[in-house]
């Protein structure tokens, strides 16, 4: 009984977490469909909690901290990001109430409620970052690739931090700057439903970002190699947050699309690598 006292106290207690959350959620929406789906969810949750609290006999504070927590992720990675996080706790409930389904007969409809927000959050996610992911995973797979790439050979090549992250940056500015370019005559051309003008700010931007934080190793640390090694973990750390980011908002699976990103951005550097000791061997010259 007691255990079982327990369990009806955390659904009780995400019953009404969940709901300060969507009712947050729903304050920051325009007027229009997406706030009130919110806001209705947020009305749900509450009169689920007030049925858990007939059976307890007690209220429950909310988790505060997770509240926080989510209305962080929606503010910095938008509204469909911390929705799918979202998504993904009712699932887990759904799973546990089916556990106290046998017990309790009044668990069944909430089940089937459970199951309503996960078809009403699907239907809410339109969200422009993510119209436009296809322009940031460009942007994106082309800087990694490219520019570990490049590092790697001038690492060889120059010998020499400062001068790496100046050719480096160079070369990215100019890349990221064509990158830009080529996306937006190709969504203009295309005619994908984008905005050709915003699908090449979020394919340069992307870019630039990434060769900011792949050449500021080469900046800070005073071994070039120490400065490489940092920068190839810079992109596998890039590469995880970014499919992670994917995963949990397109439903896309994480590990395929990881090791397939990484894989080709360490084998280009490797290669780079070795294009640049061979040249450098060849030319007979150090810097």
């Amino acid at each position: 009984m007691e255990e079982r006292a327990d369990i009806l106290l955390r659904h009780q207690r995400n019953e009404i977490t969940e709901h300060h959350i969507y009712r947050r959620l729903a304050l920051r929406q325009e007027f229009g469909p997406n706030r009130q789906v919110l806001e209705g969810i947020a009305a749900d949750e509450k009169r689920h909690y007030e049925q858990w609290k007939k059976r307890t006999g007690c209220d429950v504070p909310p988790d505060w901290g997770r509240v926080r927590l989510y209305c962080l992720l929606v503010r910095v990675f938008g509204l469909t990001f911390g929705l799918k996080l979202m998504e993904r706790g009712e699932l887990k409930a759904q799973l546990a109430y089916a556990r106290l389904r046998e017990e309790d007969p009044e668990v069944q409809p909430i089940m089937a409620e459970e199951h309503e927000h996960e078809q009403m959050l699907l239907g809410l996610l339109d969200e422009e970052r993510l119209r436009y992911i296809g322009s940031v995973v460009l942007g994106l797979n082309d800087a990694l690739v490219e520019l570990t790439g490049a590092l790697a050979g001038l690492t060889l090549a120059l010998r020499n931090g400062k001068l790496i992250a100046m050719t480096g940056s160079i070369t990215g500015i100019a890349a990221a700057l064509s990158m830009a370019a080529s996306e937006y005559l190709s969504t203009k051309t295309e005619g994908k439903g984008q905005h050709p003008v915003k699908a090449a700010l979020y394919t340069g931007t992307t870019y630039l970002l990434t060769v900011i934080i792949l050449v500021v190793p080469y900046l800070v640390l005073p071994n070039f190699y120490w400065a490489l090694g940092c920068t190839l973990s810079l992109a596998i750390i890039i590469i995880a947050f970014f499919n992670y980011y994917v995963a949990v908002a397109r439903d896309q699976p994480f590990a395929k699309r990881f090791f397939e990103m990484a894989t080709l951005s360490l084998s280009v550097a490797a290669v780079s690598f070795v294009v640049g000791l061979l040249l450098q061997k060849l030319a007979g010259t150090e810097i």
